[in-house]
């Protein structure tokens, strides 16, 4: 067992011999809000080369016509002509704040920075005790008024996070130094707190660097074991001589959208041993390798499944173990048109 079990979390404590199939396991193991509430996890931080810090795991949404609901901002992406607040996507922004997630992921182009904002307003959470994220692409050529739309819709005086959401709107290095200067800018003026970039590969980070003097804090890019950036533009050893940390959006790709594949036999072994869901297994191995995985829901069940990522950690052994088995396989849920199809970059 990686962790000891008292009061509601006793309940998480099931052998082997009495679980069914992987549903009926999740659903043994579920815990509800209040319950969760009761086991005061606490979600550990990862320093920033800039002195500040970011929860470990962050709870955000995606766009729905990009991919189904599998990672980050806030579960829900609106049209632009989506009408008025949506309730919906409120009130399960409130729901993660409840549970425990501090690391809310947003985005312009979600077009649902109101309902951000208002969930942040309405759970009454101290703003000090909130990491907020969103980013610029929309109006990536206009980055001063782009914050200033983006804080007037979240209701904020400053955001912890702002990145630019994707390199390919760049059709020169210097198009990729420009954005960045008037990002630098907005720190300057205490409009974000960390600055930092998006699905970045190593050829935009280099170039970004050349006349950067403030280097980019996290590089969010989609990351799992299908997708670990080995390929010759992969950014991560050039990241980490920099400072650069990494968060990885679609964590959960290798137990959802990728299977079957050569990790479904480590993930289940693993979720037996650790008494928790293969998504779980899938947060623990980016969290154990300093990666901040973005993920999200709309069911308060699966928010507080989540959170038990938080109960355990991987031997090195295991996370070696998982990465090996995901080298055998590739697999890209993002931006499959600036790649080819065996580019693992």
């Amino acid at each position: 067992m990686g962790f000891a079990a008292r009061g509601p979390l006793a309940r998480l404590i099931i052998t082997p011999s009495q679980t069914g199939p992987a549903t009926s396991f999740r659903r043994q193991l579920s815990l509800s809000l209040r319950e969760m509430a009761d086991l005061n996890v606490k979600i550990p931080t990862l320093n920033l080369n800039d002195g500040t810090s970011i929860p470990m795991l962050g709870y955000g949404s995606l766009k729905k016509k990009i991919a189904e609901v599998v990672i980050a901002g806030t579960a829900w992406y609106k049209t632009p002509d989506g009408g008025g607040i949506d309730r919906k996507t409120v009130d399960a922004i409130k729901t993660a704040i409840k549970l425990g997630y501090t690391h809310l992921d947003g985005a312009e182009v979600y077009n649902t920075e109101p309902e951000l904002g208002l969930a942040i307003k309405e759970s009454k959470v101290p703003r000090e005790k909130l990491f907020v994220t969103t980013k610029v692409i929309t109006n990536i050529k206009d980055i001063p008024k782009a914050i200033d739309q983006s804080l007037e819709k979240l209701q904020l005086e400053y955001v912890d996070l702002y990145l630019i959401h994707q390199p390919f709107f760049a059709t020169s290095d210097s198009d990729l130094q420009s954005a960045w200067a008037a990002m630098e800018k907005v720190k300057a003026e205490g409009k974000a707190k960390s600055i930092g970039v998006s699905n970045y590969l190593l050829p935009h980070l280099t170039a970004t660097m050349k006349t950067a003097t403030v280097t980019p804090s996290i590089n969010q890019i989609e990351y799992h074991p299908y997708l670990q950036h080995v390929g010759p533009n992969g950014p991560l050893s050039y990241m980490k001589e920099h400072g650069i940390a990494t968060a990885g959006y679609a964590p959960l790709t290798a137990v959802t959208k990728a299977k079957p594949g050569p990790c479904d036999d480590i993930y289940a072994e693993l979720a037996k041993k650790y008494y928790v869901s293969e998504g779980e297994i899938a947060l623990r191995w980016c969290i154990d390798q300093d990666i901040v995985p973005i993920t999200t829901s709309g069911k308060e069940e699966r928010m507080s499944d989540y959170l038990r990522a938080m109960t355990f950690k991987l031997t090195p052994k295991e996370i070696s173990e998982i990465s090996r088995e995901g080298e055998k396989k590739h697999f890209r849920g993002f931006w499959k048109g600036k790649f080819d199809p065996n580019d693992r970059s």
